[in-house]
């Protein structure tokens, strides 16, 4: 497992954000959806509608246009990224699921408050997440629940995030979904519970010079 997708869950680092959509010219196999899991689709509207999220957030947090084009250039993973997130969302939930574990709006609550504290307020909570983690403040609380049942999982397993044993948890949740990406993002590595870049000729990046993403 790349340490990148490992630090999203343990909250140890910051992962890339914001990047320019693939594209690719030709057939398409999974029209309008950029992910099935579960037999329910991620689609592409859905990613495109969490990234232009993030994007509004940081342009909120970043007015200065030279200093937000220096944020888009230097975060170029965050379409990929969030796909990644997405996924493995519904696979930790699955697993946390197999296991009987539950996560209550109190206890996601709570541990808002302790990192409110500790991020000096509700906005700093907010900034933090969207800098280090491309996680838009509307998206936070779900980002929350997202940590507590890796927590849950990997103390239920009796080991934590790092491990093979908790990834193991993931790899199986991954299989009973079969999940499956648009080629035009890659592939989704069940071992690792990853996704990862498809070598294909005819896909393609491409941004326009605002460093706004389009589609061919």
């Amino acid at each position: 497992m790349h340490r990148r997708r490992r630090t999203a869950l343990v909250l140890t680092a910051a992962i890339a954000a914001a990047a320019p959509l693939l594209t690719a010219c030709g057939n398409d196999a999974h029209p309008g959806a950029a992910a099935v899991v579960g037999g329910q689709r991620i689609t592409v509207a859905q990613l495109e509608s969490r990234v232009d999220e993030v994007r509004r957030a940081q342009r909120a947090a970043v007015p200065d246009d030279t200093q937000y084009q220096q944020v888009v250039s230097s975060t170029s993973g965050l379409t990929r990224d969030t796909l990644h997130n997405m996924v493995l969302d519904r696979v930790l939930h699955r697993a946390a699921q197999d296991q009987g574990i539950t996560v209550t709006r109190k206890e996601i609550q709570q541990m808002r408050g302790d990192l409110e504290r500790q991020a000096g307020g509700s906005k700093g909570l907010e900034t933090a997440w969207l800098q280090k983690y491309g996680i838009a403040p509307a998206h936070l609380d779900d980002n929350l629940r997202l940590q507590l049942e890796a927590q849950k999982l990997a103390t239920k397993l009796g080991t934590d995030t790092s491990q093979p044993a908790f990834w193991k948890a993931l790899s199986r949740a991954s299989e009973e979904l079969h999940v499956d990406l648009n080629p035009r993002y890659g592939s989704w590595d069940v071992q690792k519970s990853s996704r990862v870049d498809a070598e294909t000729p005819w896909v393609r990046e491409v941004t326009t010079a605002g460093g706004q993403p389009v589609t061919a």
